[in-house]
């Protein structure tokens, strides 16, 4: 209803949907990139960019998909871009628990993006979409463009890569 609503014209319609999807759409982006600096700029880019191709949306997907796809793509082209990635930001979210549970999760998870961040990008996407966003082999193929196998097979790919980094800096998974 909201795409249509923009489509005639109703430029609140289109505002209410950044305001919904500005959330997921930036830390899939971070999670790409790893720069929030960069992940800003693509979920900028994925919004400016559906607005402009809205008419081109097919409303018998999830627009939610759809976009998701292009802040994706736009999160690779810009890891493409900059290939001197530098160390994720510390987190700022507030851990629960002991002091010391908290500074273990934190540096576990700091590991995990650091690792992350040695994969390629098209490894990268496939990990995130999978298992930090939770999205369906096939949810993913659509997103990135490519068929459900091949998205199994990088991801397997990825997984393994993911786990000898890990091993090499003394985690085991």
């Amino acid at each position: 209803m909201l795409v249509a609503a923009c489509l005639a014209g109703d430029r609140s319609a289109f505002d209410e949907l950044v305001d919904r999807y500005q959330g997921p759409l930036f830390n899939a982006a971070y999670r790409i990139t790893g720069s929030v600096d960069d992940a800003m700029d693509a979920t900028q880019t994925a919004f400016v960019k559906a607005f402009e191709k809205l008419r081109t949306f097919d409303p018998r997907y999830r627009f939610f998909s759809w976009i998701y796809r292009i802040v994706v793509n736009q999160s690779l082209n810009i890891v493409d871009r900059r290939r001197d990635e530098s160390a994720l930001e510390p987190e700022l979210a507030a851990h629960g628990g002991s002091p010391e549970i908290a500074a273990d999760d934190h540096d576990r998870a700091r590991m995990l993006e650091r690792a992350l961040l040695e994969l390629s990008p098209e490894h990268r996407a496939v990990v995130v979409l999978k298992h930090l966003d939770g999205f369906s082999y096939q949810e993913i193929g659509d997103m990135l463009g490519v068929p459900e196998k091949t998205v199994k097979s990088r991801l397997f790919d990825a997984r393994k890569r993911l786990r000898r980094i890990l091993e090499k800096r003394g985690v085991t998974p």
